[in-house]
């Protein structure tokens, strides 16, 4: 749980690095986008110190997410800046629904990484929200740009609880 979560908020953080870097801090949703982003560092922050402690490695695709977050985030952002928050929504949705799954398995077992996932689902339900409200839906082809950003981030979660 720990390494797949820890992957999906350095994607979070690349992700959004992407979208400042064509978009700047200045464009449609900049400051938003920097605030999102500050808060998915402090969750990565939050799974690398329980990836430190419970000696959980890292997934080895990381260099993956690297590229491919940044590049996600790039792309989303060149159609335009309610394509990029639907960017955003898409991936909030399968990641609140991703923890949202990790805490029925947890259930008291292990509270300490059941808060942190909590806290870390809240903010990200909270970006959804964001994205929503910034006019995500009005994305050129939102079905498909949402469906196909959904699948991708389903893809990776399973490959970093695996690799």
């Amino acid at each position: 749980m720990i390494r797949v979560d820890q992957a999906g908020e350095y994607g979070a953080v690349r992700i959004y690095a992407g979208q400042l870097a064509v978009m700047g801090e200045r464009g449609p949703h900049g400051a938003k986008i920097r605030e999102m982003e500050a808060q998915e560092t402090d969750h990565r922050a939050w799974f690398d110190r329980l990836a430190n402690e419970r000696g959980a490695r890292p997934t080895a695709l990381q260099p993956v997410w690297h590229v491919a977050g940044f590049a996600l985030g790039a792309a989303t952002a060149l159609i335009g800046p309610e394509a990029a928050m639907a960017c955003t929504a898409a991936i909030e949705t399968e990641i609140d629904a991703h923890y949202t799954e990790q805490l029925e398995q947890l259930g008291a077992e292990d509270p300490e990484l059941a808060d942190t996932i909590r806290r870390a689902r809240d903010d990200e339900r909270e970006h959804r929200e964001a994205a929503l409200a910034a006019g995500a839906e009005r994305a050129p082809a939102y079905p498909l740009l949402s469906g196909a950003i959904r699948l991708g981030c389903r893809l990776a979660i399973r490959l970093s609880e695996r690799v």
